[in-house]
């Protein structure tokens, strides 16, 4: 019976944050529930601070109605995401908004001092902008292998880290509840939830980064597979590449494509003084063509890793997360170009294949998708804090 009432509180909350400001009997027929159902959901969640009600709005036909909407106002949700060299905090309400963030190098490798500096961030964000609101929780993202179930990042190897118990770590610093998942499954979450719906019928979420993995849904169900592995792409081999990899073989995806690699070749090239990521983007970005066609080749290839989920898998849209889809001219159709010739099943690369809903703030919502994800699973979860 309990699992029966958060499922249906699951099915309103969800109606509400899709459509926007709405009314009972409209929840009703979308849902499917009956008219006392939903108005039982409906109460309950006003209690709990999630939904409120708007001024009253004269109907057509028949006696106005009052419609409901998320409450924005009220709650924020804390999203971390642990990258290689920075950390991204923020704070993000219930619709997924970003109302503050901050990326900042990390202090080391540690996972104790950077769970103190995500804290310390967290605090700094919370006092300077949601100094009246209540923190529902954190929600963290990193790459490499992480075990959601346990909140265990069970290995990392650019940090390397193994076996950190990073949601507890987390829990007993920020006395908040957190929320631990792979970024490639957040980003999911964050697409089914806040971005694109035909991700909500089966999705790659495909990340490029230092770190490179991805991972797959269908239906309701994001695919994690035995502590949950699943999504390990880095190791993938590539054409055309014989880049070394920390596996002791070459030609692997990740070794080939990471940004760490990019900003060899480009200081090795002479594009900048020193291996600098952000700087030959920057470069792209305003058009120098030595680092364009850097990028483009890098998108060649992220092209065939990118045919392969996509033969392999099937799904009905495959999102790409990476910096320079985002900020360099011609990479993402680079990458539709490349799978449009090595692809058996996708045959129309430009609406199949995009690039993420968050640009901008794709680590940062990643991070509070695995909090918000929750949320909208099961909005009577009892840790969850009512309304006072």
């Amino acid at each position: 019976m309990t699992g029966r009432r958060s499922a249906s509180a699951s099915a309103v909350l969800r109606v509400v944050l899709d459509e926007g400001a709405i009314a009972r009997s409209t929840i009703a027929r979308r849902t499917g529930l009956s008219a006392a159902a939903v108005t039982g959901h409906v109460a309950e969640l006003m209690q709990r601070g999630f939904l409120t009600e708007l001024p009253e709005v004269a109907g057509a036909v028949g006696r106005p109605h009052v419609p409901v909407d998320l409450d924005t106002e009220r709650f924020v949700v804390c999203g971390a995401h642990i990258a290689v060299d920075h950390l991204t905090v923020g704070l993000l309400d219930l619709r997924g908004k970003v109302l503050a963030q901050q990326e900042v190098p990390h202090h080391g490798a540690e996972p104790a001092e950077q769970v103190a500096q995500i804290a310390e961030l967290l605090d700094d964000l919370l006092i300077g902008h949601a100094p009246d609101r209540t923190p529902l929780g954190l929600g963290v993202a990193t790459g490499g292998w992480v075990d959601e179930a346990s909140g265990t990042v069970v290995e990392h190897g650019f940090l390397d880290w193994r076996g950190v118990p990073l949601r507890d770590l987390l829990t007993e610093v920020t006395g908040l509840d957190v929320r631990v998942d792979g970024h490639s499954r957040a980003l999911i979450h964050a697409e089914r939830l806040l971005g694109q719906p035909r991700a909500r019928s089966s999705v790659v979420q495909l990340f490029t980064g230092n770190v490179v993995d991805a991972a797959f849904a269908t239906g309701d169900t994001v695919h994690h597979g035995p502590r949950s592995a699943a999504g390990a792409v880095a190791h993938l081999r590539v054409d055309d590449s014989e880049e070394s990899c920390r596996c002791g073989r070459s030609g692997c995806l990740e070794a080939t494509v990471s940004e760490r690699t990019v900003a060899r070749k480009a200081a090795e090239a002479g594009l900048v003084e020193t291996a600098d990521f952000p700087a030959i983007l920057r470069l792209a970005a305003t058009g120098n063509t030595r680092a364009v066609a850097l990028f483009h080749e890098r998108a060649r290839i992220i092209g065939q890793a990118a045919a392969l989920l996509f033969d392999v898998l099937n799904p009905e849209i495959l999102i790409v997360l990476d910096q320079s889809v985002r900020d360099v001219e011609g990479c993402l159709s680079t990458i539709r170009d490349e799978v449009s010739q090595r692809s058996w099943t996708c045959q129309d690369a430009e609406k199949f294949l995009v690039a993420s809903s968050f640009p901008g703030t794709e680590l940062v919502t990643a991070g509070a998708a695995a909090m918000l994800n929750s949320l909208y699973e099961d909005p009577l979860f009892t840790r969850l804090p009512h309304a006072s």
